[in-house]
C-alpha cells in the first residue's frame, strides 16, 4: 500500500451525483405525497378501515424491511445494476398504483413501491461511497444526498397538492415515472458499476429472515402508536424479535453470511449508527404533534400546514450543506454534540410553546431541524467511510434502518408518552355536562375534537374544543422536553465516544479498491482486505 492523496473526483462524478439525488428525492416524495390523497382515494376505491391503513403503511414496512438484504444484494451483484432495476420496478409500481381499481391493487402496488424503494436509497449510498474517495468531497456528496431526501420530504406535499386539484388522486404517483425514466437513461452513462469480487451466494433463509424481523418490529410499533395496545401487535412485534435473534445466530455460523456482523465492533459505526437512531426517535415521536399542533390547535389545513413546515426543511437543507464545510475546522464529535445540543434547545422552545403560539413552534421546529441534520449527514458519512468499500451497500442499509427503527420507535414511545398526557389533561378540562360517549370520544382520539364538537351546542363545544387544544398543547410540550433530554445525552454520548475521530482531511491513505479517477469502470470489481477503507473512514 502506497501512501498518497486519494483521487478527487472530477465533472463526471459530480454530474453523476446529480443522476443519484433523483432516486433519494423521489423516495421521500412518496412517502408523503399520498396524505393528501386519501379523502379522495377513499371515495373513489371505498376501502376498509384496515385496508386503508395497509395502503398507507405498507410502503414504509416494506422499505424498513428490505434494505438490509437489498444493500448487501447491491454489494454482491452490481450496486448500479441493483439501482437501476429498483428505478425500473419503481416506475411500473407507480403506474400500477395511480389506475389501481381496488383497495388490493393498490396495497400490492405500494408493496412494490417499497420493495423497490429499498433498493434506492443503500445503492445511492454506497455508490457515493465508490464515486468520492477524498474525505471532504465525500462529506459535501453525503450532504446533497440528504439534502435531496428534505427536499423531497417538504415538495411532495405541496406537488401533491397541487396535482390534486387539477387531476385524480392517482396522479401523485405518476410524479415518480419521468424522475425515473431520466435515471434510467443517465445512470448507465455516469454511475459506475461496482460490487464485491469475493462474494459468495446470498442465503435466502437470511434474506427472509432480515426482512420478517424488520416488518415485525416497525409494524408492531407503529402499529401500537397509532390505535394502542393489542395482542395481534405485541405478537407480530415478538414474532419480530425473535426473527431478528434467529437472524444474528444464523449470521455469526455461516461462512459466507449475509452480513457481517464484524461492522458492528467497530467504534465509529456502531456509536454514528446508535447517535442516528436517538436523533431520529427524538424527531420521529415530535413531529406527530407537531402536525397535530398545526391542524387541530391553530385549525390550519393540510395544505397550510406543509407550508408552515418549509421554514424547518430549509433548516434541514441548511444543516446538511453547512456539515461537510464544518468538519474541516472542527472534530465531527464537537459538531454532532453542538449540533445535537442545538435541537435540545428547539426542543426544549417547541416545550414552552402555548395553544396560540405559531411562531414559537416555527421557531422550535426549525431549530430542532439545523441541529440533527448535521448529525444525519455527519453520522452517515462516518458509517460508509469506515466500513471497507466492498461492504458500503451493506453499511449505508445499517444506516437507513437505523433512522427508520428510531423513527418508529420515536412514534411508539413518545408518541404513546404524548397520547397520555393528553387524555389525563382533556379529561381535568372537559366542561361538565358533556354526554358520556362525546367524553370518551374525546379521550381516545387526538384531534377528535372537532367532530364530536360539531354535534354540540355552542356550550359545551367551545369549552370542548379549548380543553382538547390546550391538552394537545401540553401533549407537545412534555413530548418535547422528553425529545430534548434525549438529544442533549446523546450529544454528550457521541461526543465522549467519537471525539478520537480527526477533523476532516483532503488528504490520507488512498482507498485500494475505489475506482480510479474519471474512468470509474477501472476499479469495479476490485476488492481490499478493509484495513485501507477504515483507515479513509477515520478521516472522515
Amino acid at each position: 500500500m502506497t501512501s498518497q492523496a486519494p483521487a478527487r473526483a472530477g465533472r463526471r462524478e459530480w454530474a453523476g451525483l446529480a443522476v443519484l439525488a433523483l432516486p433519494t428525492l423521489l423516495v421521500s416524495m412518496d412517502v408523503t405525497v399520498l396524505y393528501l390523497a386519501v379523502p379522495q382515494l377513499s371515495a373513489d376505491l371505498g376501502p376498509s378501515s384496515i385496508e386503508l391503513l395497509w395502503i398507507m403503511d405498507v410502503y414504509g414496512f416494506l422499505i424498513a424491511g428490505a434494505l438490509l438484504p437489498m444493500g448487501v444484494a447491491g454489494d454482491r451483484y452490481g450496486r448500479r445494476k441493483l439501482l437501476l432495476a429498483g428505478a425500473t420496478l419503481f416506475g411500473v409500481a407507480s403506474v400500477l398504483a395511480a389506475y389501481a381499481d381496488s383497495p388490493q391493487t393498490l396495497i400490492a402496488a405500494r408493496a412494490l413501491l417499497g420493495l423497490a424503494g429499498a433498493t434506492l436509497m443503500p445503492s445511492t449510498l454506497s455508490l457515493v461511497r465508490v464515486m468520492f474517495v477524498d474525505p471532504a468531497q465525500r462529506g459535501v456528496a453525503i450532504a446533497v444526498v440528504m439534502t435531496s431526501f428534505s427536499v423531497g420530504t417538504t415538495v411532495g406535499p405541496l406537488l401533491g397538492g397541487l396535482l390534486l386539484e387539477f387531476f385524480w388522486w392517482g396522479s401523485v404517483f405518476l410524479l415518480g415515472v419521468p424522475v425515473m425514466l431520466l435515471l434510467l437513461f443517465l445512470g448507465p452513462l455516469l454511475l459506475p458499476e461496482y460490487r464485491d469480487p469475493e462474494s459468495g451466494r446470498v442465503d435466502p433463509t437470511s434474506v427472509l429472515l432480515s426482512i420478517g424481523s424488520m416488518i415485525g418490529v416497525v409494524y408492531a410499533v407503529k402499529e401500537t402508536a397509532a390505535h394502542g395496545f393489542a395482542w395481534t401487535t405485541l405478537a407480530a412485534g415478538v414474532a419480530g424479535l425473535a426473527l431478528g435473534t434467529w437472524f444474528v445466530r444464523r449470521q455469526l455460523a455461516l461462512t459466507e453470511p449475509l452480513l457481517d456482523l464484524a461492522l458492528l465492533r467497530d467504534r465509529v459505526i456502531n456509536t454514528s449508527l446508535g447517535t442516528y437512531l436517538l436523533g431520529m426517535f427524538a424527531m420521529g415521536g415530535t413531529q406527530v404533534f407537531i402536525a397535530l399542533y398545526l391542524q387541530e390547535v391553530l385549525g390550519l389545513s393540510p395544505l397550510l400546514a406543509g407550508v408552515w413546515m418549509v421554514p424547518a426543511s430549509l433548516g434541514t437543507v441548511a444543516g446538511s450543506m453547512l456539515a461537510p464545510v464544518l468538519v474541516r475546522r472542527w472534530r465531527p464529535s464537537v459538531v454532532i454534540a453542538a449540533g445535537l445540543t442545538l435541537a435540545g434547545l428547539g426542543f426544549g422552545v417547541l416545550g414552552a410553546a402555548g395553544p396560540h403560539d405559531l411562531t414559537v413552534l416555527v421557531l422550535g421546529y426549525l431549530l430542532v431541524a439545523l441541529g440533527l441534520s448535521p448529525m444525519i449527514t455527519l453520522c452517515t458519512d462516518l458509517v460508509i467511510g469506515a466500513a471497507p468499500s466492498r461492504r458500503a451497500g451493506a453499511a449505508s442499509a445499517m444506516s437507513e434502518s437505523s433512522g427508520e427503527l428510531g423513527v418508529a420507535l420515536g412514534v411508539a414511545l413518545l408518541g404513546s408518552l404524548g397520547t397520555a398526557v393528553y387524555r389525563t389533561s382533556v379529561g381535568d378540562g372537559l366542561p361538565a355536562g358533556l354526554p358520556a360517549g362525546a367524553a370518551d370520544a374525546v379521550r381516545k382520539t387526538l384531534g377528535g375534537a372537532e367532530s364530536v364538537a360539531a354535534d354540540l351546542p355552542g356550550s359545551l363545544a367551545e369549552p370542548l374544543l379549548a380543553a382538547s387544544r390546550q391538552a394537545l398543547t401540553h401533549g407537545l410540550n412534555v413530548t418535547a422536553a422528553a425529545a430534548g433530554a434525549v438529544t442533549v445525552a446523546t450529544a454528550v454520548w457521541a461526543g465522549l465516544r467519537l471525539r478520537g475521530v480527526p477533523v476532516t482531511r483532503a488528504a490520507g491513505p488512498r482507498d485500494a479498491d475505489a475506482p480510479d479517477g474519471p474512468g470509474l469502470s477501472k476499479g469495479s470489481d476490485e476488492s481490499d482486505d478493509g484495513t485501507e477503507g477504515r483507515t479513509v473512514g477515520r478521516t472522515v
